[in-house]
């Protein structure tokens, strides 16, 4: 069926049922960024691809938000299916919540499957719609109604992380879990973020492609703690090993059960942004204690251990793309060279070195003008041959057992324009000055945002993404709490704490021409104690020359340049033993210092 087939399909059941307005958000049970086939109805029903969106179905109209990083591919992908698009952050876009309520009548019915709404975005709806007297109804999978061959649940396997790349025990874990549970007077405490779950318990999966997590629940007392999932998913033996550490193994659809079989008055905690609705109503005899998973907590501040892990990862990935970046300077008018080709060859690079499991996100190779999408990505139907003159984006990232990598960088194929290089300069000014930032531990992290962005700012530009985003060890690439981003500053857990590592990652996109993207990941370290309070500072861990071709020296201060020569020394210290030939010669010539350039 056609997109417009689809929203027929799906207004003729919501007449049948009476619902004036189906709402579709980009979701699944466990609230997770990226989705298994069986969640994505969104992009089913609307034929938009993005990772991020919302869709809205009424009798006479439709429309789908989301963020700028998808605007562009957002307008190619709906043309024609008589969904208007809506640009989320606009001024005068109104929210999903006040579009509704504008277009239905009071009595009118608004329906969202309350199976995949977090309670947290569920009181929203709820407010709206008793403000403007509509009915609310969260009881409908409408998308499953309608969906011809919708894709099945995986059935991924999971393993155990063990030493040396688990350096926290599950006991431990499951002791610092239990110690907060305590604090905030609780007996149970129940999970349904993926993330969270296998962290806690050791555990890694592959049921989300590049997400090492699998699907399941978890409730946890303050004496026994019960794991909801397949069984027949964990390795052989591992059930055992669970449950010698007091971890009983339920099936992945019991967690209802055990919900509405707590005792009467029995306190819960539940994190309302990572419970969907549908979940927390079952533990009607509960008393709900809301607050965030102490495990997100807990799981973003990497200990010394994981930290040398990570370390030692970032010079494997490193390596890497030295191998990769000598292969693709070498064949540039030798060999055709398209987008794809550079996804293919990267994660080959990656693929030959100690301990790699797969890509951390697909990767990003863009273009010229394809590189001002964000999030682009190229297909086998629609995809850029590398010639001529322009500048070739590419975001890539790869999961090993002891760590998560995310890399931007941005080479120059033939001649650079002078914008170019302004451009490129001033996302690089922006990237150094949050390098070198020193701050007050636990200031939000959204205070730090001007540092990245004022270079940009100066050029009277901006870009519509944060500037980093936590990310995990083997774990997903986007992780919170932190975010380095204006545009958060309501999450009050967002503060910069020791042992987070996040993104650094400023951007400059001119629509139709260029994307310049600049990424490494950072580790808050210890700075000094004053009189004033603890201060932090970052640690770059990539470790992947910066092109500095792409660079007007002149908009650079001798400060500016001092750090990115002693950076590239750095790269090359720890890089060289772990590369030769080719790779080696390219590691050398990308690392000499820039004044001397």
């Amino acid at each position: 069926m056609s997109v417009g087939e689809r929203l027929e399909h799906l207004r003729k059941v919501m007449r049948e049922l009476g619902v004036d307005a189906c709402v579709v958000p980009t979701s699944d049970p466990h609230l997770s960024e990226y989705l298994p086939g069986h969640w994505q109805a969104r992009e089913w029903l609307s034929g938009f691809t993005g990772s991020a969106g919302t869709l809205v179905v009424c009798a006479d109209a439709a429309a789908l938000w989301t963020d700028s990083r998808y605007w562009e591919q957002a307008e190619s992908e709906l043309q024609g299916s008589g969904i208007q698009l809506m640009r989320a952050g606009h001024s005068d876009v109104p929210s999903t919540q006040v579009w509704v309520t504008e277009q239905l009548s009071k009595g009118q019915c608004v329906a969202i499957d309350g199976d995949v709404l977090s309670v947290h975005t569920g009181r929203q709806w709820q407010e709206a719609c008793q403000g403007a007297g509509l009915r609310l109804a969260l009881d409908f999978d409408l998308p499953g109604k309608v969906w011809v061959g919708r894709p099945g649940l995986p059935d991924g396997s999971i393993i155990e992380l063990t030493a040396p790349w688990a350096c926290r025990s599950r006991q431990e874990n499951l002791h610092a879990l239990r110690d907060e549970m305590q604090r905030r007077n609780v007996q149970w405490h129940l999970l349904s973020a993926l993330d969270d779950i296998a962290w806690l318990f050791n555990l890694r999966g592959n049921d989300i492609p590049y997400n090492p997590v699998f699907l399941s629940h978890a409730l946890v007392g303050m004496e026994t703690a019960t794991l909801f999932v397949d069984a027949g998913k964990l390795a052989a033996g591992l059930e055992g090993i669970l449950e010698a550490d007091g971890v009983n193994v339920k099936p992945y659809e019991a967690i209802g059960a055990a919900l509405a079989g707590l005792p009467e008055g029995t306190r819960l905690l539940a994190d309302p942004a990572r419970v969907t609705v549908g979940l927390l109503n079952l533990a009607s005899g509960a008393s709900i204690v809301e607050g965030t998973n102490p495990a997100h907590l807990f799981k973003s501040r990497k200990n010394a251990g994981e930290v040398a892990n990570i370390r030692s990862t970032m010079e494997e990935d490193g390596a890497a793309l030295c191998e990769f970046f000598a292969w693709f300077e070498s064949a540039l008018g030798k060999e055709r060279i398209t987008e794809l080709t550079i996804d293919e060859r990267i994660t080959a690079s990656r693929a030959r070195r100690p301990n790699f499991v797969s890509p951390s996100f697909g990767t990003i190779a863009a273009w010229r003008a394809n590189g001002a999408m964000p999030h682009y990505h190229a297909t086998e139907e629609a995809h850029a041959v590398i010639d001529g003159d322009g500048l070739l984006l590419i975001d890539s990232g790869g999961q090993y057992l002891g760590g998560t990598t995310d890399i931007t960088r941005v080479v120059p194929v033939g001649q650079v324009s002078e914008a170019e290089k302004r451009d490129y300069t001033a996302v690089l000014k922006g990237m150094i000055a949050l390098s070198r930032a020193v701050f007050p531990a636990g200031i939000p992290a959204y205070a730090l945002d001007a540092l990245a962005r004022a270079p940009i700012w100066n050029l009277s530009a901006d870009y519509g993404h944060g500037t980093g985003h936590g990310v995990g060890y083997f774990m997903n690439v986007h992780e919170g709490p932190q975010s380095i981003s204006w545009r958060n500053t309501a999450n009050v857990h967002a503060v910069m704490q020791e042992g987070m590592v996040t993104s650094n990652e400023p951007g400059l996109y001119r629509p139709g021409r260029w994307g310049i993207r600049i990424e490494n990941l950072v580790l808050a370290t210890p700075h000094e104690s004053t009189e004033f309070g603890d201060f932090l500072r970052f640690e770059t861990l990539t470790l992947c020359p910066i092109d500095t071709r792409c660079i007007d020296v002149s908009m650079l201060g001798p400060d500016e340049i001092a750090w990115l020569d002693a950076y590239h020394a750095d790269v090359r210290r720890r890089l060289e033993r772990l590369v030769s030939g080719e790779a080696l010669a390219w590691l050398m010539r990308r690392t000499e210092p820039l004044r001397a350039s």
